[in-house]
């Protein structure tokens, strides 16, 4: 089939479409049969079939934006001009940058959908030495900042569905693609903090539905670093920077915690080890990362308290001190009752009809873990997205796209509905 250009596309989709108004939108939580039985509920699933075309070439345009965590300010804004020209109201990119827009709402509160603008640092890298933008081959779209991008695109076609079937829903529909989840959630925290008093909750858009997040794993990530005295090798080796790290990391993996509560997702990792840059002086300066995993705040405390103790006793061993940077901090969080809560059940009900086998997790690890350390129900809707991630032959399925942005068409018809 030949490939329309994306002007065209553009053009034939923005076209006035005639305005409906589905029962369906009101109803209540968990009516997914009601809404399914609906006429132009079923008209918007297959617009969004319609425009597999246009979401194709539109994740060429965003997935070949360079964006590492930190540089999202080009895709930011091509994203909101997309959300611009799909109609939502209010599009804004933030001082994050997050790019916003909703469909208004009766009730004051909101349903907040969120996606994922930056890549990887290596994904960066492979855009950069890439010969040219991402094409699309058969049903893929290959090339560096596809994968990611996928659930962007699957959000702006639910959204783009949802306005031409003339949706007023109940609650507020927002539509977010924040900043730095790589890298703090930096994004995902300014968007909590302006809609955490209204929002009925968050569906963090990771993919088709196959699995579904209600919990969070909390995740600290750290780089250690080591200092002491320099030297020519003639000089002496010790003290040593070099064997300050080795005799840290030797004890911090041997920290029990990780086998006491392995029930609760309790891990500890050292992976990364830098120092030194010739073979006849010793080192200044050092680091090594550490990741502090669990699903409880306590066995995360615990473990970094043992962590400085061992640095503290190693600086009075050998005299080689030590600083711990934070580098990103993914809160845990767990909300009594969000399993079998409407968002939940009704999450599970629309990716078993649209062909998953949804599998339940209370360990989430991405933008939804903001929302649950603060109080607020959220569930991350989660699948694989296509291959090879972080490599410069990255690829994301249109298959999986679609059905991305059905879930998210129906999650709005029927939670965003919801009194």
């Amino acid at each position: 089939m030949p490939r329309l250009p994306l002007v065209c596309l553009l053009v034939a989709v923005l076209l006035p479409a005639p305005l409906l108004f589905p029962e369906a939108l009101q109803a209540q939580p968990g009516s997914l049969d009601a809404a399914l039985a609906d006429e132009s509920v079923q008209q918007g699933l297959a617009r969004i079939e319609d425009t597999e075309e246009l979401s194709a070439q539109t994740l060429v345009h965003i997935g070949g934006i360079i964006s590492p965590s930190g540089q999202e300010h080009e895709r930011a804004a091509a994203v909101a001009q997309l959300m611009r020209d799909i109609g939502l109201s209010d599009v804004e990119v933030t001082a994050a940058p997050n790019a916003v827009g909703r469909i208004p709402g009766r009730s004051g509160q909101a349903l907040v959908f969120v996606t994922t603008l930056d890549d990887l640092a290596t994904v960066a890298g492979h855009q950069r030495a890439a010969d040219g933008p991402p094409v699309i081959e058969g049903n893929r779209v290959v090339g560096p900042g596809t994968n990611t991008s996928l659930t962007t695109v699957a959000m702006l076609s639910a959204a783009r569905a949802l306005l031409e079937q003339g949706v007023t829903p109940e609650h507020d529909l927002v539509f977010a693609a924040v900043a730095e989840e790589e890298t703090g959630l930096r994004g995902m925290q300014a968007l909590y903090a302006e809609y955490r008093e209204r929002a009925v909750g968050f569906v963090d858009i990771l993919g088709e539905g196959s699995g579904i997040s209600y919990g969070a794993l909390g995740i600290h990530w750290w780089r250690v670093h080591a200092e002491g005295p320099a030297g020519h090798t003639l000089n002496g080796g010790l003290p040593n920077v070099n064997q300050g790290i080795g005799r840290a990391v030797d004890r911090i993996l041997q920290i029990k915690d990780p086998q006491l509560y392995d029930d609760r997702r309790t891990r500890l990792n050292v992976a990364m080890l830098n120092s030194g840059a010739v073979f006849n002086h010793k080192p200044e300066t050092g680091w090594f990362s550490l990741d502090v995993r669990s699903l409880d705040p306590v066995h995360i405390e615990s473990m970094e308290q043992q962590v400085r103790q061992i640095l503290a006793d190693v600086t009075d061993e050998l005299g080689i001190s030590f600083r711990m940077e934070p580098f990103s901090m993914m809160p845990p969080g767990q909300i009594e009752g969000a399993r079998d809560s409407d968002l939940v059940q009704t999450s599970l009900a629309i990716s078993d009809y649209l062909g998953s086998s949804p599998a339940l997790s209370d360990a989430g690890s991405a933008n939804l873990n903001v929302a649950i350390a603060g109080g607020t129900l959220a569930i991350g809707i989660s699948s694989e997205r296509g291959g090879q991630r972080g490599f410069a032959d990255e690829w994301a399925s249109i298959e999986v796209m679609q059905r991305t942005a059905k879930n998210v068409f129906l999650t709005a018809v029927t939670i965003g509905g919801a009194r």
